[in-house]
């Protein structure tokens, strides 16, 4: 299994796909350029760390050793000087990146560390930066960076990366040849989620792979991306950033799902049939419930449904 994703959304992926394999790779994107990940992307030049630490955290074992892990890595130190908000995880990785020279390298010493029931890759072999079409009352405005992606104001259109034609990690390249299945999302779509598609050796291989590709959908809009956006609208976006990417499996919690019809025909143009299923927290929050993911998730890759 390969996933794709970043930041939230990809913890939640890995933390259901960790229960139903032991050969799981996250493809991460690493284009963070606020908080702590920022702060080193711009004083040490280094991939923004972040995300890839998080999907470290989220495939750390369950037991004790596995679990006190995940929480230091994750741990941010609360002062009033320089070390303010810096995740503990994010200087472990970026030490090992300088010692090493090599950020799989450097990854995969961590996931050792924690006793990861997986790999970490980053999709790209330097920083990426995003940047964002946006239409706010009918104007078409610029965004460069993550964050301004995130924040801005109207309603992205479309996005492009920085630089246009960015090194894929080879290693991840080859996981994604070498997958039985892909999954993309649930994550925030613009800037975690499709801008594996605009790396190009990345989306080749993407499009060459024997694997069956999966697409699990948000449970709720992304404040600043998303803003109103219906579950078939983000398989729109999908299509139109990748109109040749055929999908087999759009998943879907039955919850979000205001009209079943246009939704499976927005599948359809990705070639794709749709599951709905009870995938979301029982408390009401638009997370999903690893465990409830994790069985569903099974199934369709068992082809029980």
């Amino acid at each position: 299994m390969v996933a794709l994703g970043g930041g939230h959304g990809l913890y939640a992926s890995l933390s259901a796909l960790r229960m139903v394999t032991d050969q799981l790779t996250a493809v991460v994107t690493v284009a963070d350029d606020g908080g702590s990940s920022g702060r080193l992307r711009r004083e040490l030049g280094v991939l923004p760390p972040g995300d890839l630490r998080m999907a470290l955290a989220a495939l750390c074992g369950d037991d004790e050793w596995g679990s006190t892990w995940s929480e230091v890595v994750q741990h941010r130190f609360r002062s009033e000087g320089e070390l303010h908000g810096h995740a503990v995880g994010n200087l472990l990785i970026v030490a090992l990146w300088e010692l090493l020279g090599d950020s799989v390298a450097g990854l995969d010493w961590v996931g050792r560390l924690l006793g990861a029931h997986g790999r970490v890759l980053p999709m790209a072999s330097v920083p990426l930066d995003i940047v964002a079409q946006v239409e706010l009352d009918g104007v078409i405005s610029t965004v460069r960076g993550q964050v301004a992606c995130a924040l801005t104001p109207g309603r992205v259109q479309a996005i492009t990366l920085v630089p246009e034609d960015p090194p894929a990690r080879p290693e991840a390249v080859a996981a994604v040849l070498d997958a039985d299945w892909v999954v993309f999302g649930p994550g925030s779509w613009f800037t975690s989620v499709l801008p594996h598609l605009k790396v190009p050796e990345l989306a080749r291989a993407l499009h060459a792979t024997r694997a069956r590709r999966l697409v699990t959908l948000n449970l709720a809009p992304q404040p600043g991306e998303t803003d109103d956006f219906s579950p078939q609208q983000h398989l729109e976006v999908l299509r139109q950033h990748a109109p040749d990417l055929s999908i087999d499996v759009v998943l879907a919690d039955t919850g979000i799902v205001d009209d079943p019809g246009a939704l499976e025909k927005a599948a359809a143009a990705l070639d794709a049939r749709l599951v709905m299923a009870d995938v979301a927290a029982a408390d009401g929050s638009p997370r999903h419930d690893p465990r409830r993911l994790a069985s569903v998730l099974d199934e369709i890759f068992l082809q029980k449904r």
